[in-house]
């Protein structure tokens, strides 16, 4: 038996475990698998089943017997997604990316481990990008950009060419990023951009941005 895991059960891990089921039905070890939803230790399990799958602490699901584990990371903190994949041992568990029916990726793309693409994302061509990507629904990623490590896409995103988005950045609902290729843009480490942004020139690391076009964040 084939064991796949989903760390979380909140909304997004609820969102892409069906994406997980479907691609397994499809494949030629349908009958051989099993999927469950997991919560990290020191968190209490406040329902043991959801829809229709068991609810396992982690340490559960590293002792259970199966030929092969497998997980990813439903969750949208980025730095809990990278605190959990270094706390999983290698020998005992493996990431495993996703990729629904609707998703497209095109030529000469370079993607790293625990992806998330959720339904109907885009990846165009010669893209790099790092692990435990989240590229939610409607999403796409252009020519020749490079994401790093652990970045979040929410719904809707834009992502043009020639764009370097680095390790943790969060890109909001609809925002779009302009195309670098004539002036290079890069969203910085752990940078925040906000919700329908319009990011014309490269955000600094740990910055949020807001606005059409993109300016810094300012509390009243």
């Amino acid at each position: 038996m084939k064991l796949y895991g989903i760390v979380g059960a909140g909304g997004f891990g609820r969102e892409i475990m069906p994406l997980v089921q479907r691609n397994l039905e499809s494949s030629e070890n349908r009958h051989d698998y099993k999927c469950v939803f997991i919560v990290e230790d020191g968190y209490e399990i406040n329902e043991k089943n959801v829809n229709g799958l068991d609810v396992i602490k982690m340490s559960k699901f590293l002792s259970m017997n199966a030929d092969e584990k497998y997980f990813n990371i439903g969750i949208g903190d980025s730095h809990a997604r990278e605190r959990i994949s270094n706390n999983i041992p290698s020998d005992i568990a493996k990431p495993f990316s996703i990729y629904p029916e609707s998703h497209i990726s095109l030529s000469d793309n370079n993607v790293g481990k625990g992806g998330v693409f959720c339904s109907f994302t885009h990846i165009t061509s010669n893209a790099k990008i790092g692990s435990f990507f989240h590229c939610n629904i409607y999403s796409y990623v252009a020519h020749d950009c490079i994401i790093g490590d652990y970045v979040t896409f929410a719904p809707g995103v834009k992502c043009n060419g020639h764009v370097v988005i680095e390790d943790h950045a969060y890109i909001g609902t609809g925002a779009i990023i302009k195309d670098g290729t004539h002036k290079p843009i890069t969203i910085g480490k752990g940078a925040v951009v906000g919700m329908g942004a319009v990011v014309t020139k490269s955000v600094p690391p740990g910055v949020i941005v807001v606005g059409n076009p993109a300016k810094p964040f300012k509390k009243d």
